[in-house]
């Protein structure tokens, strides 16, 4: 008998869940709004344990997914970047910890932007913080061709 493999959803925010997968909401499903949920709280450097879970959702579900089980991977990778390891079969545990812990993190955040924006439209709060991450990328001025042209110069 083969156990299958889940990965838990914090029991805390079961309401939001449920509106982000509603009629109005974003989602479609659970699993779609922790994987947004997870790549916010990355990018908002909220990692957060939790205890209460609710019902699991089966990890199938974002592994047949090109881009599920890829962000999984890449927000372990992120998390021990010098330890290539995080990524084998015997670490998938562990992986699916971290995965839930930012997915907790960003539903922190993104219930708290409910609550500031005193508004419902998941649709718009969620497209807003998006764009806001699309526009906040941090432009590098690091051109390593021109540096070594100034440096030639200097000579």
């Amino acid at each position: 008998m083969t156990v299958e493999i889940r990965f838990r959803r914090p029991a805390e925010h079961e309401q939001l869940l449920t509106l982000l997968t509603g009629k109005d909401g974003p989602f479609r499903a659970n699993y779609e709004a922790l994987l947004f949920a997870a790549a916010l709280g990355r990018h908002k450097e909220r990692r957060e344990p939790f205890e209460k879970s609710s019902e699991p959702i089966r990890y199938a579900l974002v592994e047949n997914r090109s881009y599920g089980d890829v962000l999984i991977d890449l927000l372990a990778a992120a998390e021990v970047p010098d330890d290539a390891t995080v990524l084998s079969d015997e670490r998938l545990a562990e992986r699916l910890q971290i995965f839930e812990e930012y997915a907790n993190g960003g539903l922190n955040f993104l219930q708290g932007e409910v609550n500031s924006r005193g508004s419902r439209d998941l649709v718009a709060i969620v497209t807003s913080l998006v764009v806001d991450a699309l526009v906040s990328v941090p432009q590098t001025n690091d051109d390593p061709i021109k540096d070594m042209l100034n440096e030639l110069e200097r000579w």
